[in-house]
């Protein structure tokens, strides 16, 4: 297990293929501070190209919450052009969460309001504790969501219900999240990481090149057209023909035993 403690952002690399990646600013409500975002990026980076990472979990430290958003203390001492490129930046990192090439599941142990959110939203998966709440609060402040909330939340939940969410800046119970979609599981507080890894080492067991593909055809094919998405699936497929790890797993089901995939 190799452990990185960064000031805001703590990363746990586990022997199995997960990593863990923790927000630790509890005494802020995690909320996203230029340095959060400038350490979460740089964790991005190196998760993305560590091949030994199969799976990723995205969490908060504390019991209060995943994350609260945008340091809201730090956004009220900007003028309008610093607003605009903080709010760029929050976008930028979020999109460089959902561009991980890995599943990422999203274990959201306290609120999750604005860009805290948005941050889950970018996630393939989201587990939630009970006592968690979750909301697109933006139209109460003045604004919107800037950190593809707009876009994401309706692709996931369908239209009208994206569309009350964001109008009303509702404030969801993490039993009402599950019940339209948002949460895929809730779960006690005390038992949310165990139910995030069992999630995880699932996934980690499989050939890692084609946890890539697949996210790679899943996600692609949802922006266009059925004839093209099955195009789309058709090319990942083909990447992973040449693949040991395919020929790894037809060895290992003819021999009656668990695949050794080395993601090659």
């Amino acid at each position: 297990m190799n452990n990185t403690l960064l000031k805001t952002v703590q990363v746990q690399k586990r022997s199995n293929g997960i990593a863990i990646v923790t927000l630790c600013r509890p005494e802020a409500a995690n909320s996203l501070s230029k340095q959060m975002l400038r350490e979460l990026r740089d964790v991005v980076a190196d998760l993305k190209n560590n091949t030994d990472v199969r799976v990723v979990i995205l969490t908060g430290a504390g019991e209060k919450a995943f994350c609260a958003g945008a340091d809201l203390k730090e956004r009220k001492e900007m003028n309008e052009n610093e607003v605009k490129q903080a709010v760029r930046f929050i976008g930028a990192i979020v999109n460089e969460v959902a561009a991980l090439p890995q599943p990422t599941i999203a274990a959201l142990n306290g609120v999750a309001f604005g860009g805290g959110l948005e941050l889950a939203l970018a996630c393939d998966l989201r587990v939630g504790a009970l006592e968690a709440k979750v909301g697109l609060t933006e139209t109460s402040l003045g604004i919107i969501p800037g950190a593809g909330g707009t876009q994401r939340l309706p692709r996931l939940i369908g239209l009208g219900k994206a569309k009350e969410i964001i109008f009303s800046a509702k404030r969801m119970t993490a039993e009402e999240a599950e019940a339209i979609g948002i949460l895929e599981y809730i779960v006690p507080r005390e038992k949310l990481l165990q139910k995030a890894l069992e999630i995880a080492e699932e996934m980690a067991k499989n050939a890692p090149l084609a946890l890539i593909q697949s996210k790679i055809a899943i996600n692609n094919g949802m922006e266009v057209d059925l004839c093209t998405g099955l195009k789309i699936e058709e090319l990942a497929y083909d990447t992973l023909i040449p693949t040991e790890d395919r020929l790894e797993g037809l060895r290992a089901f003819a021999e009656k035993r668990s695949p050794q995939y080395k993601g090659q």
